[in-house]
């Protein structure tokens, strides 16, 4: 590449998502006179507000979106550069963007994010929702809506199937149960009431403000109804790209076409085999696939068998890592998941190139405590180390694995329920050595606990349950609690007073 560099910065990072953002935030404030600039493709940016150490290792922060110019007001020697990347050349250490400029780096740190997984490319009649773009689209489409198929069983999936309203929704989950990435059937059972049970009249308000900018068993099922009256929110559209802020179904009315309230019936352990038009569907040979009476735009051929007519279908798959633009003519190393790996430094396999959030893969040793998920929390720890790694390198300094990645730990919210998730608190990889301690009060808190040789190694709470601060000591102390046995949950003993 011949052309000039525009400009070298000590500095760049490309995304203006929340690992980019806190990335740029953490080296401006290490390195105050660096010379740094933010490549990012929307107008906005997402911030961290509000931000909340709750425990040793759990926090709480609300995601806002912001105008890019509230961090240049900040941080006088940032420059945002508002186009998306062409490519990289790391040999000459530089970055292309798509409106033909050059930029030079010393240190680069990738936080492109992910992209959805769509079930297929160039549906109509399929809808990904990843960024506040895609959720207009849906809102709009459900209006006129009486039947929509929602596939997936992630965070998305879960809150839409809540907060949809007026529309029957048939919810397809390739696994035994509802929510499996975040939790286990014990707390999906609890959680199921929830769909039958009358939503709460107006939750609390929303605390992110929105900018707008136009433009741009297997075979088993069950049903779930539940009736009320609707209720009104405002909206307003934001920027293309960026991922969801958690709260990202609040002030989008979700309603259907229909009177009926919420309707959910669950498919479970399928997949999708094939989505149709009616007419492919009237030349199928198999005359099995005959829908219900009357006509859908598109129908859905599920692994169990079962087909539906739907009015559309959304894709709530999970993410891709964004790494496209990055990885033609260098040598990133990369890993299964699609993610660029990086070492415990956050670095890349190619020199002075970090990278952060959805787009990179942990490839340390993890502590036995920890797992990497696609999570906003990550985003935010994994940006704020990536600038204290490229400031202690860029002065000469050591730096040791950041005491966030001993314990995986997550704060959100379900069907209106707080969710404290902490360690392994799916078994993950524990094998067959694993005990669970269960305790839960229906409509009120459900609490896990998950032992491995008499140690807590993790724990699902929901609900109020006060618990938290408790778990995590027992989690990190690993103290033996084979002399405590069930009495560990025992409503009537405030646990704290042993462990303090």
């Amino acid at each position: 590449m011949a052309e000039k560099k525009e400009k070298i910065f000590q500095f760049v990072i490309v995304g203006g998502g929340i690992a980019g953002v806190t990335c740029v935030e953490q080296l401006t404030s290490q390195i105050p006179s660096a010379d740094v600039a933010l490549i990012t493709a929307g107008p906005h940016i997402k911030a961290v507000t509000n931000y909340k150490q709750v425990s040793k290792t759990l926090e709480e922060f609300d995601v806002e979106e912001k105008p890019s110019s509230v961090l240049e007001e900040k941080f006088p020697n940032l420059t945002v550069i508002h186009s998306a990347v062409k490519s990289v050349h790391t040999e000459t250490h530089s970055v292309e963007t798509t409106d033909g400029r050059v930029f030079g780096y010393e240190k680069l740190c990738i936080c492109s994010g992910g992209r959805p997984k769509l079930l297929t490319q160039k549906n109509p009649y399929v809808l990904g929702i990843r960024d506040t773009d895609s959720a207009q689209e849906f809102q709009k489409r459900l209006c006129k809506a009486k039947r929509i198929v929602i596939v997936g069983n992630g965070g998305i999936a879960l809150e839409l199937v809540y907060e949809v309203e007026g529309c029957e929704v048939i919810w397809a989950v390739k696994d035994k149960a509802i929510g499996n990435t975040f939790f286990d059937a014990g707390a999906a059972q609890f959680l199921i009431p929830s769909l039958e049970a009358d939503k709460p009249e107006v939750a609390a308000p929303c605390k992110r403000t929105r900018y707008t900018t136009e433009e741009p068993a297997p075979g088993a099922s069950q049903t779930f109804t539940a009736d009320r009256s609707s209720r009104g929110h405002g909206s307003g559209p934001t920027e293309p790209g960026s991922a969801l802020g958690p709260d990202w179904h609040e002030g989008i009315a979700l309603r259907g076409a229909q009177q009926v309230s919420r309707r959910v019936s669950v498919e479970y352990q399928c997949e999708v085999e094939k989505i149709l038009t009616s007419e492919e569907l009237l030349n199928s040979p198999q005359q099995t696939l005959r829908p219900e009476s009357g006509s859908w735009p598109v129908y859905i051929q599920l692994t169990n068998g079962k087909t539906f007519g739907c009015d559309f279908i959304v894709s709530a798959t999970g993410v891709v890592p964004n790494t496209e633009p990055f990885l033609h003519g260098n040598n990133f190393s990369v890993a299964d998941d699609g993610g660029l790996q990086v070492d415990d430094h956050m670095m890349t396999s190619e020199p002075d190139v970090y990278a952060a959030g959805d787009v990179c893969t942990a490839c340390w040793e993890h502590s036995p405590l920890w797992q990497q998920m696609r999570l906003w929390t990550q985003a935010r720890q994994m940006g704020w180390y990536a600038g204290r790694c490229m400031a202690a390198e860029a002065l000469s300094e050591p730096i040791e694995l950041d005491f966030c990645f001993e314990l995986f730990s997550h704060i959100t919210k379900f069907f209106n329920y707080k969710v404290v998730l902490l360690g392994k608190f799916n078994g993950q990889g524990l094998g067959p050595d694993q005990e669970l301690l269960l305790r839960c009060t229906k409509g009120q808190e459900y609490v896990k606990a998950v032992l491995s040789g008499g140690r807590m190694v993790g724990a699902v709470l929901i609900g109020e349950t006060d618990l938290e601060e408790t778990f995590e000591n027992l989690i990190l102390n690993q103290m033996d609690l084979t002399p405590y046995g069930e009495e560990l949950l025992n409503p009537n003993i405030d646990i704290e007073d042993y462990f303090d």
